[in-house]
C-alpha cells in the first residue's frame, strides 16, 4: 500500500498514483483496471487527455479510488470552468471529484484568477473535494491566493532529477502546497545515467524505482505513467525502496535549471 500524504485542506492523497497522459481512450479502461488490480489508489486524468470516459470505465464505479482531473485552457474563465467541470463529472460518472486542477495558468489569456474563483465555489459546494493547480509558478500562485485567500492544496508540476524546481518547491513549503511531480522519470532520459545506475545496483532496485524513491524522500507525490502491468507494479513498489544520504546527494547533483522538458508556464 503506497504512503499517504496530507494536503493543506486536511484531506489525504496517495503519494504514488498512475498518470494517463497520452493513453488513448480505447486503452484507458484496460490500463486503469490493471493499475487498480496491482494496488494503485489514485488515478490522474484530464479533459485534454480525452480519456476520462475510459478511465471511468476502468475504475468500474470504485469510488474509493482517489480521482484527479483537470480543466483545459479552452475552458478558462468563471462560467466556462463551471461548465467544464460538469462535463468532466458526466464523463467520469461521479457526483464529485477528489481533486480538480487548473491544467495550465495560460497567463496570456488573463483568466486564471477568475477560473480559480470557480474552483473555490466548486469546493465550497462539495463537488470538488479538493482543488489545486498544475504548472503554476510562484507569481501565478501568489495572484490566486491574493485574490481569493484560498491556497491551492496541490500544484502538479514538471519535476524530475534533471529539473528539480527548487525555488518553486520553496514557495510550496512556505504556503503548505503539496507538490506532485509529472514526468517524474524525466521521460526516461536519466534511466541510464551512471549515478542512477550505481544507486539502483546498490539498493537492489530498478533505475526508475531509484528515481521515484528520490521523489518520495523529498516529500513529493508522483504520478508516473506506465502502459504495462509489470511496469505499473514496479513503479508502485518504489515506495519500498530506501535510499542512503549519499544516494540523495548524488541525485540532487543532477539538477539542471535549464532541464525543462515541457512548456514554460510563463510562455505557454
Amino acid at each position: 500500500m503506497p504512503d499517504i500524504l496530507t494536503m493543506n485542506d486536511g484531506r489525504t492523497i496517495p503519494a504514488i498514483g498512475f498518470g494517463t497522459y497520452l493513453v488513448p481512450n480505447d486503452d484507458a479502461a484496460r490500463i486503469t483496471r490493471e493499475a487498480v488490480d496491482v494496488g494503485y489508489t489514485l488515478a490522474d486524468t484530464a479533459a485534454f487527455y480525452g480519456n476520462e470516459r475510459g478511465v471511468a470505465e476502468g475504475l468500474g464505479g470504485r469510488d474509493q479510488i482517489f480521482l484527479t482531473t483537470k480543466l483545459w485552457r479552452d475552458d478558462m474563465g468563471y462560467d466556462a470552468a463551471l461548465r467544464a467541470f460538469e462535463r468532466s463529472l458526466e464523463n467520469l460518472g461521479r457526483e464529485s471529484i477528489d481533486l480538480y486542477l487548473i491544467h495550465w495558468p495560460m497567463p496570456g489569456l488573463g483568466k486564471y484568477v477568475d477560473t480559480w474563483k470557480a474552483l473555490v465555489r466548486l469546493r465550497e459546494e462539495g463537488r470538488a473535494k479538493s482543488i489545486g493547480v498544475s504548472n503554476f509558478s510562484p507569481d501565478h500562485l501568489q495572484a490566486i491566493i491574493d485574490a481569493t485567500g484560498t491556497v491551492p492544496a496541490l500544484n502538479q508540476i514538471e519535476l524530475h532529477p534533471g529539473f528539480q524546481q527548487r525555488a518553486l518547491r520553496e514557495f510550496h513549503a512556505a504556503h503548505g502546497i503539496l507538490a506532485q511531480s509529472w514526468a517524474p522519470l524525466s521521460q526516461g532520459t536519466l534511466l541510464a545515467d551512471p549515478a542512477i545506475l550505481r544507486i539502483a545496483e546498490a539498493r537492489g532496485c530498478t533505475p526508475a524505482q531509484a528515481i521515484l524513491a528520490w521523489h518520495r524522500h523529498h516529500g513529493l507525490a508522483v504520478i508516473p505513467k506506465a502502459s504495462s502491468r509489470d511496469r505499473l507494479a514496479a513503479n508502485l513498489a518504489a515506495d519500498t525502496v530506501r535510499l542512503e544520504a549519499e544516494d540523495i546527494a548524488a541525485i540532487d547533483a543532477l539538477d539542471d535549471p535549464a532541464g525543462r522538458l515541457g512548456p514554460d508556464p510563463d510562455q505557454f
